[in-house]
Formats: structure tokens, C-alpha cells, sequence
């Protein structure tokens, strides 16, 4: 009886995790009322979903301090070329401040159980990409968040440089140009793609899982598109809303 017990308690194991997981796209800050992405407020959001994880965009001011937001502009200002205290001047549309990286995690570390996925955004300087990447993570394990944060990049400079800093920290590619076999040569541990890039590339995902490589992709919003991505065995979707998804 014991070990029947102990066969069916390592096949629900193996069940759930083979589950595709749901990971917030900016927090959820599409909510009613909707919130700033990017947010404090939208990863608190995230976090009462009780999700896989929430991703994030990390930038760097001209100073050299780290914000979380999208866009490389903040308003009207490039955020690369203002300081940080002209940033934090102009508020985001839900009445928070522009987020630094540390407040931000901060928060991220109040739920263990949900990961930072924590997306540092190109530069068009390789030097400069190089500098917030040994920044990140230099503040990552400073706050000792390794095992709580997980990274993904365009940029394919930034995902070999995070591996050499951190080998053990977890890295996917997002452009989508590169096969599962060439994500595998980088020394990457996987492929975030946009869901067009698997509709085009059909046998990617087994590819990609035969070579023992994470699978997720973006921007999923569809229904349809995640069962589809989820009979596939994707393993993560990252998507606006974590709420329609979850425990579909």
C-alpha cells in the first residue's frame, strides 16, 4: 500500500510540474481599475495571484541608478540620458514613483514563492549593457534573491554576460532568431519567444525540451493561443492577463 501511495504521489509530482505555468507580463497591471505596469503595485497584484512569476524591465539612468520600467523613455525624457532625480519627478499614471530596481525587489522578496523575471533591456553601447548587467546582478545577490529571480534578455550579449557573472542563474534568449540547438551552444537555459515564432518553428518546443532547455513564450493574451502552446508542453506563458490563465 505504501508504495502504490508513494507511485501516485510521484505521478501527481510529475503532473503539476509539467503544468505550463503563468507568469505576469509587467505584474498585472491590467486589473479593474488598471494599474501602471511596471509598478510596486502591479507585482503586489501578481504576487495575490499566488502565479509562477512576474516580469519586469530593468533600466539605467544617465547617473547610473536602476529603474524598473518598459519603455526607454519616461514621459518625454530618454531615461539613459536623464538623472535619476529628474525621473523620480515625474509620477506614473496610477500616482507611484518611478520605481528603483532595489524597491522593487524589495517588494518581490516579501512572496518567495513568486519569481522575478527580471528582463534587462539593450542598449546601443555594449559597454553600457555590460555595466547594468554587472549591476543587476551584483544587487540580486546583494539582496540574496539568486534562487528567487530568473532572467531573460533581447539583447544576446546581456544573456552571455549575466552566464558568466552567474552561471547558475537561469537565462533565456527573446529575440527568436536562434534555433533550440543554437540557444544550447550559447550556454543559454532556454527560449522565450514570441507565440508566432513557435507557430512558425512547430517542432521547436520538443526540440527545445529534448535538449533539457525552458520553454516560454510572450505575449500570450489568447485563450485559444495558450491551449494550443499548452497541449505543445510549453512550459511557461508570459502574458497581460495571469488572471484568465490561471489554473486553466
Amino acid at each position: 500500500m505504501k508504495k502504490v501511495f508513494c507511485s501516485l504521489t510521484l505521478v501527481t509530482t510529475m503532473f503539476i510540474n509539467a503544468q505550463t505555468q503563468i507568469i505576469a507580463h509587467r505584474g498585472f497591471w491590467n486589473t479593474q481599475p488598471k494599474t501602471s505596469e511596471n509598478s510596486i503595485k502591479a507585482l503586489e497584484n501578481a504576487q495575490q495571484l499566488k502565479i509562477y512569476g512576474a516580469e519586469f524591465d530593468v533600466q539605467m539612468s544617465k547617473d547610473g541608478v536602476l529603474v524598473v520600467n518598459h519603455d526607454e523613455h519616461h514621459g518625454k525624457m530618454e531615461i539613459s540620458q536623464t538623472d535619476f532625480s529628474d525621473l523620480r519627478k515625474l509620477k506614473l499614471s496610477n500616482g507611484e514613483k518611478i520605481p528603483t530596481l532595489k524597491d522593487y525587489l524589495k517588494q518581490g522578496k516579501k512572496d518567495a514563492s513568486v519569481k522575478l523575471i527580471v528582463e534587462i533591456k539593450p542598449i546601443d553601447s555594449e559597454a553600457r549593457e555590460n555595466e547594468v548587467t554587472e549591476k543587476t546582478v551584483a544587487l540580486i545577490k546583494k539582496m540574496k534573491l539568486e534562487s528567487q529571480c530568473e532572467f531573460i534578455s533581447f539583447s544576446l550579449n546581456i544573456c552571455k554576460q549575466i552566464k558568466k557573472l552567474a552561471p547558475d542563474f537561469k537565462v533565456q534568449y527573446l529575440r527568436g532568431e536562434l534555433s533550440p540547438q543554437q540557444i544550447k551552444e550559447a550556454g543559454l537555459d532556454g527560449l522565450d519567444y514570441h507565440y508566432s515564432v513557435f507557430e512558425k518553428n512547430p517542432t521547436w518546443i520538443s526540440e527545445a525540451k529534448a535538449l533539457g532547455l525552458i520553454t516560454n513564450s510572450w505575449t500570450v493574451n489568447d485563450l485559444d493561443v495558450y491551449l494550443k502552446l499548452k497541449s505543445q508542453g510549453l512550459d511557461f506563458v508570459t502574458t497581460n492577463t495571469p488572471d484568465m490563465f490561471n489554473g486553466k
